[in-house]
């Protein structure tokens, strides 16, 4: 069961990722036109390429670091699938949300494999703050995911 909802996870958030970018970039042509104003200033559509993690950060267009994080990002899924194999988790989301993480950093994966960055393309501001950055899909997974692994660490299957 465990192993199931993981995979599950895994695929569903790693295909909601990349059909994402590819409506978006692609068909929308947010490559070639740079921006679209969904619901501004709440919801708008960015072009960006990230070389590095979030926020752009460990980002220089250098193709050791690409490869470097395509790696650091495979060694993460395989501890995490090894860790959820093991039955170590108490609550049944533990493996959904380790099934998340795992989607959303093999989408990024994949973008760095084809392009040589990951797409990015959701910007969001609020409330007369402007946000400078641009994430994906997947860094919406991964946070997810990674905020269940903590929320649900330690809580049994069976509450009392």
């Amino acid at each position: 069961m465990a192993a199931r909802l993981m995979i599950w996870g895994a695929v569903l958030s790693l295909l909601a990722d990349q059909v994402s970018k590819y409506l978006v970039v692609h068909w929308m042509a947010l490559d070639q036109r740079l921006r679209i104003d969904v619901l501004p200033p709440i919801l708008n559509f960015r072009y960006g390429e990230n070389t590095g993690i979030n926020f752009g950060l460990f980002g220089g267009g250098d193709d050791a670091a690409r490869w470097i994080l395509i790696g650091l990002s495979l060694v993460i899924c395989v501890a995490l699938v090894v860790w959820i194999r093991r039955g170590k988790h108490g609550h049944w989301m533990m493996p959904l949300s380790a099934g998340l993480v795992i989607g959303g950093a093999l989408g990024n994966v994949v973008d760095r494999l084809l392009y040589g960055y990951v797409l990015d393309f959701l910007n969001m501001s609020c409330c007369g703050i402007r946000n400078p950055f641009v994430f994906n899909v997947a860094d919406i997974f991964i946070f997810a995911g990674a905020a269940g692994l903590i929320l649900f660490e330690g809580r049994s299957k069976n509450p009392a």
